[in-house]
């Protein structure tokens, strides 16, 4: 049924329409053809907002457009109008990707934060200043902080491009994670705190002065964690960090933004004081070049150097040593990093809990430590939700544990079943004829492998000369339809084809379902977990404060033109 809409400016008249048809992209089309312009010339309002193309499939009647609707239609120069079209653009898109950093983010807390078998391989976990893991408070607690953490940490990486923009977007995401956080769980937490100060450093890089009202809140709320969680006078961060000052770096921004914030409040004497505070350690920061040279002379590379000269007060020693414990650090987390991805290759095979959950491999251990079989206890803890007593109650019980030993014979014929059809369609889809591969695998006997039976159809000159030619990109070498291959070179062609096997498992292309039915961005989220890899218990001290250093200057020098001392 066709609608009229009453155009009016660059042409006047009354069009037809079907609203359920009919896009924008269409409508401008038409506006454009009858004022004689170019699309992209062509602006369409509405009840008071410009109509966008959108994808460009939207109907007229799902953007809001009505029967009798009155539409203006006003010119701009094709350059303009394509510039919109492009902002437009840049802004959707901007739009989409804060959205997926949000829902990746989402998804990563949920799933490593309750316990589920992770999807990848390596796990995602909260640590002190000093790297040692820990617990904190009830799940949603974790999953609320674990979340927080990457999407502050995401927004740092965006601040480093200078992108603040989107990084305060970021921020915001991440300050309604830790929001549903328990207070009394993270108050000894600084991460919160830290990423107020990184919203008013935005704030300040985007010299939008709109913010100063809301920037002083922050700067308080800011101040009043961080000295919570470090302690009075950062007593608590220099017991853990050995005497070493991480945190001098963050009071440092922390005071200039105070001293912004007062002085275009008008509070001249207060400004001055934070900032002469801020310009005092800003002089502390600054590393001689000669202690540079000196640690640098002992293979440290430049960066790490100043960064450990910043945080031991210029100490060359204790910088050194610094240095030393650090890289003994990153060592142990690579050794303990092998070890997860073992582990959770290992509880991959044991499956999950009804719950979802992943069998929990320090109670699976406890448990072989008294003498259990491992499949036989982590099978009972899959049962049993991962409750220790209730397996342990289990695999005691002479019948309950003959059940469990008969369920596990059964899952491993099932899986070595369907291992063995997966084989056989992978070697058919090779070339070989199924009838000669299912021959293969039933000479090789019981349990056979694929490389069994290769070598059982090498030998027996088991191809099929048409269905190889019908499969010229999976085509088996020449070679193997010589029965008399000498044996160094039938291994040869079996490990060939057996690494091709593999890359086309790896590669989605043999078939079989799937590890997960779950839709993830895995893209956004192995850039998140890449992220947070990069970093380690310093990255949120381990400022360059060049720009602190010349906006301390800039705003001492603009309190000594108001002539107060």
């Amino acid at each position: 049924m066709a609608s009229k809409l009453k155009i009016a400016g660059t042409w006047a008249g009354v069009l037809e329409v079907e609203l359920e048809n009919w896009t924008v992209p269409m409508l401008r089309d038409e506006v454009a053809k009858r004022s004689n312009c170019d699309p992209n010339s062509i602006n369409l309002i509405c009840a008071g907002r410009v109509l966008k193309d959108g994808g460009g499939d939207e109907k007229l009647a799902q953007v809001g457009i009505k029967n009798n609707a009155k539409i203006l239609a006003s010119r701009v120069c094709a350059e303009e109008g394509k510039s919109l079209k492009e902002e437009l653009m840049a802004e959707e898109e901007r739009s989409r990707r804060l959205t997926r950093v949000k829902a990746a983010a989402t998804a990563l807390a949920k799933r490593h934060a309750d316990g589920s078998l992770p999807i990848e391989d390596f796990n995602i976990v909260l640590e002190d200043q000093s790297g040692k893991k820990v617990e904190l408070g009830s799940e949603t607690d974790q999953r609320a902080i674990m979340m927080g953490l990457m999407l502050h940490t995401n927004a740092k990486q965006l601040i480093q491009r200078q992108n603040y923009k989107d990084a305060l977007e970021v921020l915001t995401m991440g300050e309604e994670a830790f929001s549903l956080c328990d207070p009394k769980v993270i108050e000894l937490v600084d991460n919160p705190p830290i990423l107020q100060i990184d919203m008013v450093w935005c704030y300040f890089m985007l010299r939008d002065i709109s913010w100063l009202a809301v920037a002083g809140v922050r700067l308080e709320k800011a101040r009043k964690g961080i000295e919570r969680a470090h302690g009075k006078d950062s007593s608590r961060v220099r017991l853990l960090q050995g005497g070493r000052y991480p945190e001098l770096a963050l009071y440092l921004r922390l005071e200039l933004l105070e001293g912004v914030v007062a002085y275009h409040s008008g509070q001249y004497d207060k400004s001055r004081k934070v900032l002469t505070s801020a310009q005092e350690k800003f002089t502390k920061l600054q590393v001689p070049d000669e202690a540079l040279s000196l640690v640098m002379s002992m293979g440290f590379k430049e960066r790490d150097s100043k960064r450990a000269l910043r945080m031991s007060n210029q100490d060359v020693s204790s910088a050194v040593d610094f240095l030393v414990e650090q890289k003994a650090k990153r060592a142990q987390k690579r050794e303990e990093d092998i070890q997860l991805r073992n582990e959770i290759m290992e509880q991959k095979k044991y499956g999950t809990t009804p719950l979802k959950k992943a069998v929990d491999i320090e109670k699976l251990n406890q448990l072989v430590s008294i003498g259990f079989e491992k499949e036989l206890a982590a099978e009972s803890l899959r049962r049993n939700e991962n409750d220790a007593e209730k397996a342990l109650d289990d695999l005691t019980n002479p019948e309950v544990n003959s059940s469990i030993q008969v369920y596990i014979e059964s899952k491993k014929r099932k899986r070595q079943r369907q291992a063995i059809d997966s084989s056989i369609e992978s070697l058919v889809g090779m070339g070989f004829e199924r009838s000669r591969v299912i021959e293969a695998f039933q000479t090789a006997g019981d349990g056979a492998t694929l490389e069994q039976a290769l070598h059982q159809l090498l030998a027996g000159n088991a191809t099929d000369p048409t269905n190889a030619a019908n499969n010229q990109s999976q085509a088996i070498p020449t070679a193997a339809a010589d029965s008399n291959i000498p044996a160094d070179v039938a291994n040869d062609i079996v490990n060939s084809l057996v690494s091709r096997l593999d890359n086309a498992d790896q590669n989605g292309e043999a078939g079989g379902p799937s590890a997960t039915s779950e839709e993830r961005d895995a893209e956004m989220e192995d850039a998140l977990a890449g992220e947070l890899a990069q970093g380690d218990a310093f990255s949120d001290y381990d400022l360059e404060v060049t720009e602190e250093g010349a906006a301390i200057s800039e705003y001492l020098a603009l309190l000594d033109s108001t002539g107060r001392e």
